[in-house]
C-alpha cells in the first residue's frame, strides 16, 4: 500500500515509521527543510504521561482572568478580529466544566498511556538516541494553596493508575539537589514518577532516519497547495515542486496548518494556534543544575535537563500564526530558570524559540478517518504531541494498514464535533 504522510514533525514521523514497520510503502512531504522543524523543535521536552489533561477545566476561565494581570503572566490573549478564534475560544470555554473535563481526560489518558507502553519498544527496536531520561516530573509549588489544591491531581492520577508521590522541600531536594540553593521559595512538590524527558528533535531526526532505512522516502521543501478529491476519495495532493503526489492512503498530520489546507475540501477541524516559547542554554555546573523536568505551578514554565543542555518553555500567546519573537518573549522562561536554578545554566548564551501548538477545544487530539473513504487524521495533540506521538502514530498506523487499533478511538475521531 502507498501511504503520504503529510507534516514530518513527531507526530507525521512516528506515523510513517509504524507504518513502514508494516509494510506500507510511505512518502512524507513537509515544507521545511528537514524532520522536525517546527512545533517539535525546541519543545518543554517533557513526556508527560502524568500530566496529561485538558487546559479546559474548571476554574480555568478565573485563573486564566488572574494570569492576564500577573508581570510575568502565563497567558497572553490578543483580540484579533477572527471568527476561528473566538469560536474556539467559545468551544474551550463550554468545556470549563467538571463533566467534559473528566470525558475529554480520559480520552486523552488512553493515548498517552498506550505511548508511554510502546516508547520502550520503539527504543529497544530502533536503538535511537535522544538525551532520555527516566526520573520522573516535579510540579514545583510556591504557596501552600497551591499544595492543598494539587489533592485533586491527585485524586485523579489515582483513577488513571499513573503513580505519583507528595513531597515536602526536602522531598523536593532529594530528587533535584539544586534545589537546595532556593528552598525558601517553595512548599513542596507532587513527583510524576512514570513521566520520562527527552529531546523531541533528536527523536524525530532518528526515527526518520530509522524509517528511511525501511524504505520511507522524505521529500522536504515540498509546500502542499491542495488536496485533490474524486467523489468520496483523496486521488492526489499538489505539491511546489514534485507536482502531484498520489498514495492509496493519505495522513495529515500538519498540527496548527491542517485547518487550512482541509478547510477547502470540506473539513473543518476546531484546531486553533496556540504559541508557546522556549529558551535552551547550557549547563554550566551539573551540580546547581536540573535532573529531569520540574513545572513551576506558578508562572506554568517547564524546566527540562536535555544533556549538556537546560530547555525551558512555557506561556500560552492566542496571536492567530503570528512566529514572531518578539525581544521580552521569553522574558518569563528567563526568569523562571534563573529564579530556580541560578547557577545551574549560562542564560547569556540562551537560545530563543518560539512555535506553534494545534490546539482542540477540548484537549483531545483529533485521529483517524475522515468523509473520504482513504485520508485519515493525526492532530490538535497541542502541547502534548510529543507525549502522545508514539500511540496516536501507531493507531492510526493500524487503521490506515486495515487493523483494528489496539485502543479505542471512540471519541477521538472528528466525530464528536459532528454536532
Amino acid at each position: 500500500m502507498k501511504v503520504v504522510v503529510m507534516g514530518a514533525g513527531v507526530i507525521g514521523v512516528t506515523t510513517a515509521w509504524y507504518l513502514a514497520q508494516q509494510g506500507a510503502e510511505v512518502t512524507v512531504l513537509d515544507r521545511q527543510p528537514g524532520p522536525g522543524m517546527e512545533t517539535s523543535y525546541a519543545n518543554a521536552g517533557e513526556l508527560s504521561y502524568g500530566m496529561t489533561s485538558p487546559w479546559a477545566a474548571p476554574g480555568i476561565p478565573v485563573k486564566a482572568l488572574k494570569w492576564l494581570f500577573m508581570k510575568r503572566r502565563p497567558l497572553f490573549i490578543w483580540p484579533l478580529i477572527s471568527p476561528r478564534m473566538w469560536g474556539w475560544g467559545a468551544r474551550m470555554l463550554a468545556n470549563c466544566n467538571e463533566a467534559s473535563y473528566a470525558i475529554n481526560k480520559s480520552r486523552m489518558v488512553r493515548v498517552s498511556n498506550y505511548s508511554r507502553d510502546l516508547l520502550p519498544d520503539l527504543i529497544s527496536d530502533t536503538g535511537i538516541q535522544f538525551d532520555l531520561r527516566e526520573q520522573g516530573t516535579l510540579q514545583l509549588f510556591r504557596t501552600e494553596k497551591q499544595l492543598k489544591g494539587s489533592k485533586a491531581d491527585q485524586d485523579i492520577l489515582a483513577e488513571f493508575d499513573s503513580p505519583y508521590e507528595v513531597l515536602d522541600p526536602e522531598g523536593c531536594i532529594a530528587v533535584e539537589p539544586a534545589l537546595s540553593l532556593v528552598r525558601d521559595k517553595f512548599v513542596g512538590g507532587l513527583r510524576l514518577t512514570a513521566d520520562r524527558t527527552g529531546d523531541c528533535r533528536m527523536f524525530t531526526m532518528a526515527l526518520a532516519d530509522k524509517a528511511a532505512e525501511l524504505g520511507a522516502k522524505f521529500h522536504y521543501g515540498q509546500r502542499i497547495r491542495t488536496i485533490q478529491i474524486k467523489g468520496d476519495k483523496v486521488v492526489g495532493v499538489m505539491t511546489e515542486h514534485l507536482g502531484r503526489v498520489h498514495g492509496d492512503a493519505y495522513v495529515s498530520a500538519l498540527g496548527s496548518f491542517g485547518p487550512k489546507l482541509l478547510g477547502p475540501i470540506g473539513i473543518g477541524l476546531p484546531v486553533y494556534p496556540v504559541k508557546g516559547y522556549s529558551v535552551t542554554l547550557p549547563v554550566t555546573d551539573d551540580r546547581f543544575a536540573p535532573q529531569s523536568t520540574i513545572m513551576d505551578e506558578t508562572h506554568k514554565v517547564a524546566i527540562t535537563r536535555l544533556g549538556d543542555r537546560i530547555r525551558v518553555a512555557g506561556t500560552a500567546e492566542i496571536a492567530g500564526y503570528s512566529n514572531r519573537l518578539g525581544p521580552h518573549a521569553t522574558e518569563t522562561v528567563r526568569h523562571v530558570v534563573g529564579d530556580l536554578f541560578p547557577n545551574g545554566g549560562d542564560l547569556s548564551k540562551a537560545e530563543g524559540w518560539t512555535g506553534l501548538r494545534p490546539m482542540t477545544p477540548d484537549g483531545t487530539p483529533i485521529l483517524g478517518p475522515t468523509p473520504y473513504k482513504n485520508l485519515f487524521l493525526n492532530t490538535g495533540h497541542g502541547t502534548l504531541g510529543w507525549t502522545m506521538a508514539c500511540g496516536s502514530g501507531k493507531a492510526v498506523a493500524d487503521l490506515v494498514m486495515g487493523k483494528k487499533p489496539e485502543i479505542d478511538f471512540d471519541g477521538l475521531t472528528m466525530a464528536r464535533y459532528a454536532s
